[in-house]
């Protein structure tokens, strides 16, 4: 698949990006910047800093919060931002304690001092708040963005492109999708196959193109760039790998993964999900189906290998800020309350090869990716978009 380098990209501009996901307002808006730090105490002084690790949380310091408070935010006709820190959550898309800190460590409560007091929240966090940070702009009214595992690949490609532009071809591809029937995913692991039919229902496509303009409350997951569905059914088996390399079958009916069994690695770490599965059957059920948009290069991190055009992706868990109904109050136990995105893409799961993707829309089957490059059928409905000789070549 076609993966351009990062010196294809402009340089990363704060300004830019800003100003064109959340627009120009006549109105003063007052930003802050929320990170995930294991002793959140040491945001007074910014002692964070001189720690090891912390990657993201400095990239939040040096590429954000400074900017914002030395010129940046007067162009963006902002207010000074403010920064508070919060214990990690341990997972994505949990809800985190209430309990924040402001820069000089006093605790204070995110839903009474903070979502209430600012217009633009952005959190640049290890484990993603996208789901929680979404329920709560919609309750109090702010706007927002989350970028979660940001690095400095991330900042030089999927958070330098234009989103007027990013938003644009998200849009073809969505409307293309739009009211599909069902998807069918064929996998190969080790020459055995497997395949995934997931239900949309005629369901309208959905897409999260980074464009969060004034007068909407809502939540950015940047860098963007994807067409999504929450799934209405789900039949069939999976591979899927484990962060410590061991591979598994998940075999899903009625819309949730009902089994687990090992192909290669650890029998412990398949015995624990297998556990976690019969204790809290909600972390199975299926709740996203995702395709990147974008023609970026690999970072990495899922945030932005998840938008790269030719990967897909299915998540288990939470999704109610997909506008699905799973939500925390689904599961037997608060910790598991999660989203879970499980990407496929050469990168990070080498072992497992998407041979196909179709598409089932009104009666008519249509391959739409062939080992993670577009098909025939895409490449034409798309040409107009994409550069398709670019995506016929591998880099």
């Amino acid at each position: 698949m076609y993966t351009p380098k990062i010196d294809e990209f402009p340089s990363f501009s704060l300004t830019r990006l800003l100003k064109t996901c959340f627009g120009s307002s006549s109105n003063t808006l007052r930003p802050c910047i929320l990170v995930d730090l294991d002793d959140p105490t040491s945001i007074k002084n910014f002692s964070f800093l001189s720690l090891e690790g912390h990657s993201v949380q400095k990239i939040a310091k040096t590429h954000f919060f400074d900017p914002l408070n030395n010129g940046v935010g007067e162009e963006l006709n902002f207010t000074s931002c403010s920064i508070y820190s919060y214990h990690k959550t341990g997972g994505s898309n949990l809800d985190p304690e209430d309990t924040f800190y402001n820069s000089e460590a006093v605790p204070c409560s995110l839903r009474d001092d903070i979502c209430p007091n600012y217009d633009i929240i952005l959190a640049i966090s290890d484990f993603s708040l996208t789901a929680p940070l979404t329920a709560l702009a919609k309750e109090f009214g702010f706007r927002g963005a989350t970028l979660h595992g940001v690095n400095d690949i991330i900042l030089n490609s999927g958070l330098s492109v234009d989103y007027n532009d990013v938003s644009v071809q998200a849009e073809s591809f969505r409307s293309l999708l739009d009211r599909a029937d069902s998807f069918t995913l064929n996998f190969s692991c080790f020459e055995k196959n497997f395949t995934l039919t997931i239900g949309c229902n005629g369901q309208t496509a959905q897409k999260s193109h980074g464009l969060c303009p004034p007068g909407m409350p809502d939540v950015a997951n940047l860098p963007a760039g994807e067409v999504y569905f929450v799934p209405t059914s789900a039949e069939g088996s999976f591979p899927f790998k484990f962060s410590d390399g061991t591979l598994s079958e998940m075999v899903v009916e009625n819309g949730s993964i009902v089994s687990i069994s090992k192909i290669s690695g650890n029998d412990e770490t398949i015995n624990k999900r297998a556990t976690q599965l019969r204790e809290d059957p909600a972390t199975g059920i299926i709740g996203e189906l995702g395709f990147g948009t974008q023609l970026l290069p690999f970072s990495g991190k899922d945030i932005q290998d998840e938008k790269i055009f030719g990967t897909c992706h299915v998540a288990t868990g939470r999704s109610d800020h997909l506008g699905g109904n799973l939500t925390p109050k689904n599961f037997i136990s608060k910790i598991n309350a999660t989203h879970d995105d499980i990407l496929f893409a050469p990168p990070k799961t080498p072992e497992i090869v998407v041979e196909s993707v179709s598409m089932s829309k009104g009666g008519q089957a249509s391959v739409i990716f062939e080992s993670f490059k577009p098909s025939q059928f895409l490449e034409e409905a798309l040409s107009s978009y994409y550069p398709i000789k670019k995506l016929r070549s591998t880099t």
